[in-house]
């Protein structure tokens, strides 16, 4: 077969697993989560070709496609391979709440052997029809784009145009590859030397001129108009954008739930989270009753409106989306780009502070629980993340899981740098602790990840653990134990809500074997260091774990919080009623 080089001077062959694996190293990954089975093993050989990648092996192909998800979220694009349908079909659910993010995910899967198609032969791993669609049909609805490849010849085009898709649209996408031709050498699978280009879309320029003249109008001679961003502000790296107009403006600025982490909150115009009845202090009062709101990138879906109960009016509204704008209710503009109207405004708007001058002068700072630093006493919430606070810095980034670490993770105030990942649109439990080993893969040597998780969801995908401990990640995961499904328990409670107790910190234990070794075995001692547990019930053994955990910078440290069943947060009990 024909030869190439690359970077560690090994030859490889031209064959389309390598052109596919040569192909995501270009854009930066360095890790791929996989769960190997009959289909796909031709194809992982080719991967394992090119030491530029590392494989992740993951404990189930659900947990790996929120590997896939979080390392998205840490790298830009996340990449999962996985077996036929048996494999595929499991990580749907993962890679449909990728979708709800707009992260861009690749999708990899074995398939049938391409002289099967149109056979009538029945396969295994299949529902035993001789119809191969299933799985594809089912990422259709996920995917903004999927590829089935049966021959060598169209192999690369059919990539490279997923690919193209998969970054374009910031969106998952689906490829499938018949399990006899992952390695047959093909001139058309010659690396290319360029790596792929998106072209940015342009602004239509008498839109943009439109759009600016009919929003500089209205806020130009608003009273107190203020600025909210939503999940969207980061539609082609608009966060800049969005800055420059916040920073020009003057207007008093909040961000949505599900943008909190994508902007830097030490900005001097920042009031907090617009949440409606579980706002921060006083953000709800500012945003509400302001003559005009200007959001830019909103959802908004009955978790972000608190149930459709925010207080808004259509006319006062400005909504800059990603390329359109549309203005009081009146009319819209198409074919603007959302960073290139924020710096056309920027350019324009008269600066206005009266709605952060109102904030200002209602604003009262929240002081720490009365309860904190008494190291004998109970844990509560509330001191618990009152010492998650301190913990927090440019070199840190925080993991939500669903439930109340949503209410309490809005609290946080996130230094510069820090960053905050939670997956509010899909909301599938569980889904923090396969993204949190794909965070800590993406941002391993940059950034340290701590993940705040309930005992119910960790049950969910709790053995992902132990591919952190395989992979020497170096993460803190804080379990809350509060004995159930509390954002359940105060939305509908009933027996359903209650869960298995597990020996949490035994459980995390058992998946380093090093434990069994002598205690001067030298090998047994290193192996040990890539782990550290404890189960805390007082402050002074949360204040004492959270030490050693900073003090082991390189060792992954699972820390057990034990609360009470009905410890939660205010804003979980309004939001629940």
């Amino acid at each position: 077969p024909s030869l190439r080089k690359m970077a560690d001077n090994k030859a490889l062959p031209h064959n389309m697993g390598t052109y596919l694996a040569a192909r995501i190293a270009q854009f930066g990954v360095t890790d791929y989560f996989a769960v190997p089975g009959d289909y796909n093993l031709v194809l992982l050989d080719q991967f394992l070709l090119d030491k530029r990648l590392r494989m992740i092996n993951c404990c189930n192909e659900l947990n790996a496609a929120y590997a896939a998800d979080g390392y998205a979220r840490a790298r830009g694009v996340g990449v999962l391979v996985v077996t036929f349908t048996v494999g595929g079909l499991s990580a749907i659910n993962a890679v449909a709440g990728a979708r709800s993010d707009n992260l861009p995910l690749i999708v990899i899967s074995g398939g049938p052997n391409s002289n099967d198609f149109g056979s009538e032969r029945v396969l295994h791993h299949t529902i035993g029809i001789p119809n191969f669609n299933q799985q594809l049909e089912c990422f259709k609805q996920v995917c903004c784009h999927c590829a089935v490849i049966k021959a060598v010849e169209n192999a690369a085009y059919k990539i490279d145009m997923a690919l193209h898709h998969c970054m374009a649209q910031r969106k998952p996408v689906y490829i499938e590859i018949s399990c006899n031709i992952s390695a047959i050498p093909h001139y058309s699978c010659a690396p290319s030397p360029s790596k792929m280009q998106h072209p940015r879309f342009k602004s239509i320029p008498e839109s943009l001129a439109t759009a600016t003249d009919q929003i500089i109008e209205v806020l130009n001679s608003a009273v107190k108009p203020v600025l909210v961003a939503g999940s969207g502000v980061t539609a082609d790296g608009a966060q800049d954008a969005f800055i420059e107009f916040a920073t020009a403006c003057g207007f008093a600025w909040a961000t949505m739930p599900d943008a909190k982490g994508k902007l830097p909150e030490s900005h001097p115009s920042y009031v907090g989270t617009y949440w409606g009845a579980v706002s921060s202090p006083y953000a709800c009062e500012t945003i509400e009753s302001a003559d005009f709101y200007v959001f830019v990138g909103p959802r908004f879906n009955d978790y972000t409106t608190v149930g459709y109960s925010l207080l808004l009016s259509e006319k006062k509204m400005i909504e800059i989306r990603e390329l359109s704008a549309i203005i009081c209710g009146k009319g819209a503009q198409h074919g603007v780009h959302m960073t290139d109207l924020l710096q056309a405004l920027a350019k324009r708007v008269k600066k206005n502070s009266a709605s952060l001058d109102n904030f200002k002068r209602m604003f009262i700072p929240q002081g720490d629980p009365p309860t904190v630093n008494h190291p004998d006493s109970k844990l509560t919430c509330n001191v618990l993340f009152y010492h998650i606070q301190k913990m927090l810095s440019a070199d840190t980034a925080i993991v939500a899981e669903t439930g109340d670490s949503w209410f309490n993770c809005q609290k946080l105030k996130l230094p510069d740098g820090c960053q905050y990942e939670f997956q509010m649109q899909y909301g599938s439990i569980g889904w923090s602790v396969g993204a949190t080993l794909g965070m800590a893969a993406g941002l391993q040597g940059k950034k340290r990840v701590i993940t705040l998780v309930g005992d119910g969801s960790f049950q969910m995908t709790a053995q992902e653990v132990s591919t952190m401990v395989r992979f020497g990640m170096n993460n803190i995961i804080f379990l809350v134990n509060n004995d159930g499904y509390t954002i359940e328990v105060e939305i509908h409670d009933g027996p359903y809500n209650n869960i298995q107790m597990w020996d949490y910190c035994a459980f995390v234990e058992s998946f380093n074997n090093s434990r069994k070794r002598k205690a001067d075995d030298a090998d047994g001692a290193a192996k040990n260091d890539r782990l550290y547990t404890k189960r805390c019930e007082t402050e002074g053994e949360l204040m004492e774990a959270i030490k050693v955990a900073q003090e082991r910078p390189n060792t992954l440290c699972f820390i057990e919080v034990i609360t009470l069943r009905d410890d939660c947060s205010k804003e979980l009990l309004e939001w629940g009623a």
